[in-house]
């Protein structure tokens, strides 16, 4: 495993500063703009800007990246992040914020694709999981560990502006000494929302409700804590605890799901989240307790999207897992793009614990779409999707994960520590995204060694997997 890791430790050594900086940048705002006196409905739509500028991003950034390469369109898009992130420290205007975060949400998916392709042409078919898996511990690590860089120095001030935008800066350093041959950028097959709706609508759903409540997640969870009257160190504990708790809670969560109904799994899931969510309209009287009622939160909501993807996976043949996930993607956008915004808008008269009331009642919509849905009898499923944790980044992370037909020499006796984690299907961040990713749909396998994709695609020969 070693000798896979060492050649893309470059790539995984940007992505990790990448995220530092950016990370500590969405939460410094939300309680910088608390300390300007904007208003939750404000300090909404400047969360939701970032989510907005991710679907920008999707749709303009790719022609970029073919025209002058990954490593310069790397470097183009880390210094408009970078610079994005000392503006919003100089020029303290609610407007300049929100079209600040525009072009960061913009530039920030671009540098997500860009590492995505790269990773996915150096993924052998027989580690593509390992590396998936490692990414993806990457992502939650560097996430978590950049709310604790808020204890650095004061909101009020611009240090913690400077030290975002030199973590983006540094991100480029290994980026740009790569000696890893640069990706070619193709785009992904045709899906439509349409369609998903009507083939996996649960899947939408999920989709787009876990959009809603992560996007006030990410937007106003750091405004609730300081709100409830956390100070610096508490908001940035607060953060990091959920993050933490979603990635622990994912191995469980997804087991579950994969041995059952994943209709039935995602009603629970989303059922506790509500119920977990509900301690949190205590606000200020639960003091430190918010802390863990949030990881335990985070733990079941964290779980949606990637149970979300699972089930997708279920259900298309391999031609169309690239494309319908794109369109998934989309949908989380949407929801994280309306999130804050909603969120905001209810915190207005209600005050901080309406974001618990957000969270709860998008869950609990969740949990009766997929209980109707149970009930509609028996899934017909031939080849079922493994969950794997997850993060929404783009649909190009998609290809680096195995697919079912990678886990039939396991299953048979083959050695599994060849078959990485078990995986599904993915991402993203994640959406009817022209992004640069290498097409995998009926020829997926090609660009990985020229081995044929498997016939069972879930197309033919349909079995019950499982009974409602």
């Amino acid at each position: 495993m070693i000798s896979h890791i060492v050649p893309i430790s470059a790539l995984l050594a940007g992505v990790a500063l990448l995220l530092l900086g950016n990370g500590l940048l969405g939460t410094l705002l939300a309680v910088r703009g608390g300390l300007e006196g904007y208003s939750a409905p404000v300090l909404g739509l400047i969360g939701s800007g970032y989510f907005a500028g991710y679907l920008v991003g999707t749709a303009v950034a790719p022609p970029l990246i073919r025209r002058i390469g990954h490593i310069r369109a790397f470097a183009f898009f880390a210094a408009a992040t970078a610079a994005t992130a000392l503006l919003h420290g100089l020029l303290v205007s609610a407007p300049t914020w929100i079209a600040l975060r525009i072009l960061a949400g913009t530039s920030l998916v671009s540098l997500y694709m860009i590492i995505e392709s790269w990773l996915n042409s150096q993924a052998e078919r027989s580690q593509r999981g390992k590396i998936f898996a490692l990414y993806m511990v990457v992502n939650l690590g560097a996430l978590a560990l950049a709310q604790q860089l808020l204890r650095l120095d004061s909101p009020a001030g611009f240090t913690l502006f400077a030290i975002a935008a030199l973590f983006i800066c540094l991100a480029t350093m290994p980026v740009a000494a790569t000696r890893l041959a640069q990706p070619v950028a193709t785009a992904p097959g045709q899906f439509s929302i349409k369609r998903l709706w009507r083939e996996v609508p649960v899947a939408a759903a999920g989709s787009l409700l876990s959009g809603l409540t992560m996007g006030a997640f990410w937007g106003m969870g750091p405004v609730y804590a300081a709100r409830i009257g956390l100070d610096g160190n508490g908001v940035a504990l607060f953060m990091s605890a959920c993050i933490v708790g979603g990635a622990l809670l994912q191995w469980p969560l997804g087991a579950f799901s994969d041995s059952r109904d994943r209709r039935s799994a995602l009603a629970v899931a989303a059922l506790l989240a509500a119920v977990a969510a509900l301690p949190l309209l205590a606000g200020d009287r639960l003091g430190m307790w918010t802390v863990a009622a949030i990881a335990l939160y985070g733990g079941m909501a964290f779980a949606i999207y990637p149970m979300s993807v699972a089930h997708l996976v279920d259900h298309l043949g391999a031609e169309d897992i690239v494309g319908g996930s794109s369109m998934l993607l989309l949908l989380h956008g949407i929801g994280a793009a309306i999130g804050p915004v909603l969120a905001g808008a209810m915190m207005a008269p209600l005050g901080a614990r309406a974001l618990a009331i957000h969270f709860a009642l998008a869950q609990l919509l969740l949990a009766l779409i997929a209980w109707l849905a149970t009930r509609r009898g028996a899934e017909q499923i031939a080849e079922p999707a493994h969950f794997v944790p997850m993060l929404r980044t783009t649909p190009t992370v998609l290809e680096i994960m195995p697919t079912p037909e990678d886990f039939t020499p396991a299953a048979h006796g083959g050695d599994p520590a060849t078959t990485g984690v078990q995986v599904v299907a993915t991402t993203t961040d994640d959406e009817g995204t022209g992004s640069p990713v290498d097409e995998a749909n009926a020829a997926g396998a090609e660009h990985r060694g020229g081995e044929p994709p498997s016939s069972g695609n879930g197309t033919d020969g349909a079995a019950p997997r499982r009974n409602a």
